[in-house]
């Protein structure tokens, strides 16, 4: 059973959360404390695999309460609810923070957004995954990339389109995007499954803050951390995305597109993490792969207990990000592991990054990844896999 612990000062705000999930007493085993110091006590005497947390209280605010919570308990996921709007205290939690519930929110979206968190947790649940997870530092960003954003941004003529296709060609940025995007704080009432439509809502003062926090974004100093070269992943990812997009207009899907841009954009976000935050474990799982010839995800496994995929993919799910996403980054290596037997963003990130691999994108050390022909209920045909490679051909080359 999962464990939830409550953060708030207003009593009666406890009670009508008590009230509210009284139902999911079944599901969750839930404990309410008024102050981040009772909070604390109240972990240190058990675990607890979520914390929601109020953000205005006095004493220690929900900020410094999940900073705390990050640093003492690493594995706990950690969630804002506040009515506290103000841009610097968005900002603020993002760092300690994996989601951002607005008050008033009803019992139906806080369920919604518990089940589906903890969903992803259960799925990925392998320990030593969570603890990797647990030790990644902030997402990292090209140097070029920021300051051509910055740039952007201090321009009073700033265009929104340009600021979406800058944010849409750095990983980094785009999940950090997204993340903020859906999250309950704007109130949609849908997901948001683009770079350019995050950036958009987001609007230019947000995005400046996001930029400027530095618990939130890391520019690297040099391009090749932990064995790889974090540009030459970067300019990989774009390809698959637009790669994976194509793939579902040859399939006659445009429903999956989105995803599937999104989906390959992120594919391999875990590698990018795992080498800049962990360089010094990630170092020996390039060398392995370069020696015994194998695949990096094979060595990542045999290495670290888990793959960057696996990674990415539990980042991401804490973060809240939409589902279709998740499973693709999870995925994309092994896609019969995903149990589906139809056309998807699975399928489609799975095959566009195989293709951009064969065209010699990105110089992946050890084996390139080869297509999973035992997937997709004995479908993949060799003529269905040719017609995806020739449309994306003239994407990744080749």
């Amino acid at each position: 059973m999962m464990r939830v612990l409550f953060v708030d000062d207003e009593e009666n705000v406890l009670q009508g959360l008590r009230r509210m999930l009284r139902p999911m007493r079944d599901e969750w085993e839930m404990a309410f404390v008024t102050s981040g110091e009772a909070a604390l006590k109240e972990m240190d005497s058990q675990p607890f695999d979520m914390v929601v947390s109020d953000m205005r209280m006095p004493g220690m605010d929900g900020a410094a309460l999940l900073a705390e919570v990050q640093s003492r308990y690493p594995e706990t996921i950690r969630v804002v609810l506040s009515g506290q709007s103000k841009r610097e205290s968005i900002m603020r939690s993002l760092g300690p923070a994996h989601q951002y519930l607005a008050k008033p929110c009803d019992a139906e979206a806080i369920q919604s957004v518990m089940r589906r968190t903890l969903a992803t947790r259960e799925l990925l649940s392998d320990p030593q995954l969570q603890q990797l997870t647990a030790r990644l530092k902030a997402m990292p960003t090209l140097p070029s990339t920021y300051t051509a954003l910055l740039e952007e941004l201090n321009d009073p003529d700033t265009s929104m389109k340009r600021v979406g296709e800058i944010v849409g060609q750095d990983v980094g940025m785009t999940a950090r995007i997204l993340q903020l995007a859906n999250s309950a704080f704007f109130g949609l009432s849908r997901t948001v499954a683009s770079a350019a439509d995050a950036a958009a809502l987001l609007g230019v003062d947000t995005i400046r803050s996001l930029l400027l926090s530095a618990h939130v974004f890391s520019r690297l100093e040099g391009d090749t951390v932990g064995g790889l070269s974090v540009e030459a992943l970067w300019r990989h990812s774009v390809l698959v995305s637009r790669a994976a997009q194509a793939i579902c207009r040859v399939e006659g899907e445009p429903a999956a597109a989105d995803w599937a841009l999104m989906g390959g954009m992120l594919h391999d976000v875990g590698k990018a993490l795992l080498a800049t935050s962990l360089p010094e474990l990630y170092g020996p799982v390039v060398a392995a792969a370069i020696e015994t010839e194998g695949e990096v995800w094979v060595a990542e496994r045999e290495i670290l207990g888990a793959t960057h995929a696996a990674v990415g993919a539990n980042l991401l799910g804490m973060w809240g990000l939409p589902g279709p996403i998740i499973e693709a980054v999870a995925f994309h290596h092994n896609p019969q592991s995903h149990g589906g037997t139809s056309f998807g963003p699975v399928l489609a990130v799975h095959a566009a990054n195989v293709f951009a691999h064969e065209a010699g994108a990105f110089a992946q050390p050890g084996r390139p990844p080869s297509i999973d022909t035992v997937c997709c209920g004995g479908a993949l045909t060799e003529e269905r896999v040719a017609s995806w490679r020739g449309a994306c051909a003239p994407i990744v080359g080749g």
